[in-house]
C-alpha cells in the first residue's frame, strides 16, 4: 500500500519525519517496505516561459523557440503543434535524463541548434496525452524546479498490508493508525453535495438474489456529465500512489478507493437496459467481455451485476465492456457496494484478473462507510464534470449492518500479554480505535468494534490491540513455563502440519535425509513414468519448458535428487520427501486437487562404511522394513498386507501396501530402463505413501492401555521347506490361523535358497509363547509346537 505523506497530513495533523511515521507504524504491525519520491524521475525539469516561437527556416512542422529557463535563454526546436509564443511549459535542459532513460543533448535539427526540450504530458508520465506540449498555469515561477511549482508529492511510504487488515487499504485507514500511534486528532473530509431534484429510485431498481453474496447494494445518478481530463490536484494525487490517470469520471472512483478505501464503478446510465440492476451468480460456461476487452468463461461460482437483459460487470472484479463510459457519454450510475469477499477471491483467482478493487473486496470493505463514500464521490464527479446528481440513492440493503460485541476482561488480557497495564490504557485504545467501551462492569467490559475493522472478531483480538499499540517490541522476554504431557511420544494428529512434522521426524530418526523438491516438473519427466497426460495442471507462465506442469506424483523429484547426488559422487543414498502432488479437478474451486504423499527412495550400499559392515546393496527387504517401521512402530497402525500386483507405470516389482481393505501406498523397484536415464546402475527401490490416508487413520485411533507382560516368553524356531513362490506371508498366515492359545508373535528371521535347487527355499520363522499368569514348562511349549508343526504340514506344502 502507498500512502502520500501530504494526502495523509489532510486527515491527520501529523509534523514528524517520513521515517518516524514509518517506524512506529511498523511496529503497530504495518511493515514500511521503502520511502520513495513518487516523481523522482521529473526532479530536474524546470518551468520555462516561451519568449519568442517562429516555424522552423528547413521545415514547417517544427518551431524555433526562444525559452526563458530562469538562469538562462536557450534555444529549443519544437515539434508539438501546439506551441505558442508567451505559454509556461516543463523545460528539459541539456544533461537532464528522461524517465524514459534518455538524455537530453545539445542537437541541430534541420541545421538549426536545439538546446533542450519542451515536453509533453506522455513524455513525462503524467497522463497519455502526446497531441501536443504541457501547457502549464501561468502563475507557476519561471525557473521553478517543475516538481516544486506544482508542489508535487515527494514522500510516498510503500507499506506491507496483512491480509487481515482491510482497514489500512486506504488513507484514511492510516491516518487513523497514524492518530492512534500519535494521539492526534482525525478528519474527515468535508463536502458540501448539491442535489439536483428527481429521485434515483425511479431511474434504476436493484435487485439481489442472494443476500449471503451482496449484503448491500446502492447507487447514484449523476447526468449531464462530461467526461474530460481531470483536475491537476486529482491527478498528481493518483499518480503518487501509482494510478495512472484516466478520465474525470473514472478517476473519481479510484480517487475514493484510495482515500476511503471503498472501490466503486461508473455504469453509463444510457446503456443500462430496463432501468435495473440485477446482483446474480452467473451461469455455467457464459462468456463475458470485461473491460481490457477480453472475453472471460465464467461458472456458475462467479458473481455477476446484470442489468433487466445481460450482464455489466463481474462483481466486485471488473466492470464490463458492454457499459464503459466513453467520451461521449452523459449519465452515469454510480455503484457502491458489499461483496462476499470469498467470491471475489475465487473469481479474480481463477480468471487471473487482479485489480485493486479486487484486492479490497477480497479482504472486506467497510458497510457502514458505503453511503459517505458514495455521496463525496458523487459530489466529486458532478464539480470535475459539470453534471448534476439526482436526489436520492437507489439502494437494496437485505443484510444491515450488525455491530459485534465482544467481552472484554482486562486481567487475562495482563496475564496472556505478560503486562501490567491500567485498565485506561486500554479503554482510550479502544475508543482511539472507534469502538464503544461498557466498563460498568469492571471485570467484564463490553465492547462494540467499528465496521471498518473487520478483523477484530474474537475477545482475544482486542488483547492483541492493547498489546500492538503498547508495543509488542517492549514487552519482556520471559521463558515460559513447559508441562510435558502423557500423550508426549504419540503422533500429533490434530492438524495436517503436525502430522507432516511427526512424518518429518520419524525419516530423520530412521537414518533418512529430507529432500525438498519443486512442486513443478516437466512433462517429459511424467511421461518418462508412463504417466497419463489426463490430471495433469499445467503453468501459465513456466520458468522453463522444463517445469511447465506442476508434479501429479511425488517420484520424478525423487528421482532427480538421486540423479543430482551420483552427479555429485554420492552413491549412497536415502531419502524421503514429504508434500503434496497436484491432479486437475474441475469440482474444486481451484480446479486442482492436493494430495499429500510420503516418497522415500533407497540406492545403493546398506551401509554406508565398507569395515566392519559387509558390502550389500539396499533391496526389497530395507524399503519393505522401512514402510512396516513407520507404519507399525511410529504411527501404530496395524500391520500391513503386502500384494504383488503387475502393470505398474514405472515400478516392477510393485507391492500394494494395505491395511485392511485400505490402499495406503505402493513400493517397488523403479524399472531398470527408468532409473538409467537418471544415472543409477543399481536397483532403485522406492516407496509412495499416502499420507493424507495414514493422517485419518492415525486421528481415528483410540489410545489404550494393558500391562505389561510378567512372566518370561519360551521360544521355538521352525524351518518350512517349501516351494520358491510360496510367500513367507502364506507360512505366517496359515501359522496365525492355527489359533494356538499360547502363540504370542510369529516373525520370520531368515531365508535360505539352496543353489542346487531353485524350485525350494528354507524359510526360518521364531514362535514366541508366554502365558498371561505363569511361567510355561518345557512340555507345555512342546505340545503346542507340535500342535503347530502337525497343522502347519496339513495346511501348506511343505516340510518341516
Amino acid at each position: 500500500m502507498l500512502v502520500s505523506f501530504n494526502w495523509l497530513r489532510e486527515f491527520v495533523p501529523f509534523e514528524g519525519e517520513a521515517q518516524e511515521l514509518g517506524d512506529r507504524l511498523t511496529m503497530l504491525g504495518l511493515e514500511l517496505e521503502s520511502i520513495d519520491d513518487p516523481f523522482e524521475s521529473v526532479k530536474d525539469l524546470v518551468v520555462g516561459y516561451v519568449v519568442e516561437c517562429v516555424k522552423h527556416p528547413e521545415a514547417e512542422k517544427l518551431s524555433v523557440c526562444t525559452v526563458d529557463v530562469g538562469d538562462e535563454v536557450v534555444e529549443i526546436v519544437c515539434g508539438a503543434p501546439n506551441v505558442a509564443k508567451g505559454q509556461k511549459v516543463p523545460v528539459a535542459k541539456v544533461g537532464t535524463v528522461m524517465p524514459d532513460g534518455m538524455k537530453i543533448k545539445k542537437a541541430k535539427l534541420r541545421g538549426v541548434k536545439s538546446f533542450g526540450m519542451i515536453c509533453s504530458e506522455r513524455e513525462l508520465g503524467f497522463s497519455e496525452d502526446h497531441e501536443g506540449i504541457w501547457v502549464l498555469p501561468e502563475d507557476l515561477t519561471v525557473g521553478d524546479k517543475l516538481v516544486d511549482a506544482l508542489n508535487l508529492e515527494r514522500t510516498v511510504l510503500d507499506f506491507d498490508i496483512t491480509p487481515n487488515r482491510a482497514d489500512a487499504l486506504s488513507m484514511l485507514g492510516f491516518a487513523r493508525e497514524t492518530a492512534l500511534a500519535f494521539d492526534l486528532p482525525l478528519t474527515m473530509p468535508k463536502f458540501n453535495l448539491v442535489e439536483a431534484g428527481g429521485n434515483a429510485s425511479d431511474d434504476i431498481s436493484i435487485i439481489i438474489d442472494d443476500s449471503e453474496l451482496c449484503p448491500l447494494y446502492q447507487a447514484r445518478v449523476i447526468r449531464e456529465v462530461q467526461t474530460r481530463k481531470s483536475p491537476d490536484w486529482m491527478r498528481f494525487k493518483l499518480l503518487s500512489v501509482g494510478q495512472r490517470p484516466i478520465s474525470n469520471v473514472v478517476d473519481v472512483t479510484n480517487y475514493i478507493m484510495f482515500e476511503l478505501g471503498q472501490p466503486l464503478h461508473a455504469f453509463d446510465l444510457d446503456r443500462i437496459e430496463k432501468a435495473t440492476i440485477r446482483v446474480a451468480p452467473a451461469q455455467d460456461g457464459m462468456k463475458f467481455t470485461t473491460l481490457d476487452d477480453m472475453e472471460r468463461t465464467l461458472t456458475a461460482r462467479d458473481l455477476l451485476i446484470w442489468d433487466g437483459v445481460k450482464p455489466v460487470a463481474l462483481a466486485g472484479v471488473m466492470g464490463g465492456l458492454n457499459s464503459e463510459m466513453t467520451a461521449t457519454s452523459s449519465n452515469v450510475l454510480l455503484e457502491s457496494a458489499v461483496f462476499r469477499p470469498g467470491t471475489v477471491r475465487k473469481t479474480a483467482r481463477r480468471l487471473s484478473l487482479p485489480s485493486e478493487a479486487s484486492y479490497r473486496f477480497e479482504r472486506g470493505v467497510d458497510q457502514v462507510m458505503n453511503t459517505f463514500a458514495l455521496n463525496r464521490a458523487a459530489q466529486l464527479m458532478a464539480e470535475t464534470s459539470g453534471g448534476k446528481v439526482t436526489s436520492g440513492i437507489a439502494k437494496n440493503e437485505p443484510t444491515p449492518w450488525q455491530d459485534r460485541n465482544h467481552i472484554y476482561r482486562h486481567d487475562r488480557c495482563m496475564k496472556l500479554l505478560g503486562l501490567d497495564l491500567e485498565p485506561e490504557f486500554a479503554k482510550k485504545v479502544f475508543v482511539l480505535e472507534g469502538c464503544t467501551v461498557d466498563d460498568s462492569n469492571k471485570d467484564e467490559w463490553k465492547v462494540s468494534s467499528p465496521s471498518h475493522r473487520l478483523d477484530l472478531e474474537r475477545e482475544v483480538d482486542l488483547y492483541e490491540e492493547v498489546g500492538r499499540v503498547h508495543g509488542l517490541d517492549r514487552i519482556p522476554a520471559v521463558l515460559p513455563r513447559v508441562s510435558k504431557s502423557l500423550e508426549g511420544g504419540c503422533v500429533t494428529a490434530e492438524t495436517e502440519y503436525g502430522f507432516v512434522r511427526s512424518l518429518k521426524r520419524w525419516g530423520m530418526g530412521a537414518g533418512l535425509n529430507e529432500a525438498i523438491n519443486y512442486s513443478f516438473v516437466g512433462d517429459d519427466d511424467l511421461d518418462r513414468l508412463n504417466l497419463p497426460e489426463e490430471g495433469r495442471v499445467p503453468i501459465a507462465n513456466p520458468l522453463s519448458e522444463d517445469q511447465n506442469v506442476m508434479r501429479m506424483d511425488i517420484t520424478p523429484g525423487l528421482l532427480n535428487t538421486l540423479k543430482n547426488n551420483l552427479a555429485q559422487g554420492n552413491g549412497h543414498i536415502r531419502i524421503f520427501e514429504v508434500a503434496k502432488k497436484f491432479v486437475a479437478d474441475t469440482a474444486s474451486d481451484t480446479e486442482t486437487a492436493e494430495h499429500l504423499r510420503l516418497g522415500m527412495l533407497l540406492y545403493g550400499p546398506r551401509h554406508a562404511a565398507d569395515w566392519p559392515w559387509p558390502q550389500e546393496d539396499a533391496d526389497y527387504l530395507d524399503i519393505k522394513g522401512h514402510v512396516e517401521h513407520l507404519l507399525e512402530d511410529h504411527l501404530k497402525l496395524d500391520e500391513p498386507d503386502c500384494v504383488l500386483v503387475k502393470d505398474h507405470p514405472y515400478l516392477e516389482p510393485c507391492i500394494n501396501v494395505m491395511i485392511g481393505d485400505e490402499l495406503v501406498g505402493v513400493m517397488g523397484q523403479v524399472r531398470p530402463d527408468i532409473a538409467d536415464f537418471y544415472h543409477a546402475r543399481k536397483s532403485v527401490w522406492m516407496a509412495d505413501m499416502d499420507a493424507a490416508k495414514l493422517w485419518n487413520m492415525v486421528r481415528s485411533h483410540k489410545i489404550s492401555f494393558k500391562e505389561l507382560p510378567k512372566f518370561p516368553p519360551s521360544r521355538r524356531d521352525i524351518t518350512v521347506i517349501g516351494p520358491s513362490s510360496l510367500p513367507a506371508g502364506a507360512v505366517r498366515d496359515a501359522i496365525a490361523e492355527i489359533k494356538v492359545p499360547l502363540l504370542e508373535s510369529i516373525h520370520l528371521v531368515a531365508e535360505y535358497a539352496p543353489e542346487d535347487n531353485s524350485e525350494e527355499r528354507n524359510l526360518s520363522f521364531r514362535l514366541t509363547y508366554r502365558h498371561a499368569k505363569k511361567t510355561l514348562k518345557d512340555k507345555e511349549v512342546e505340545k503346542q509346537h507340535r500342535r503347530v508343526v502337525d497343522e502347519l504340514l496339513k495346511k501348506l506344502p511343505v516340510r518341516i
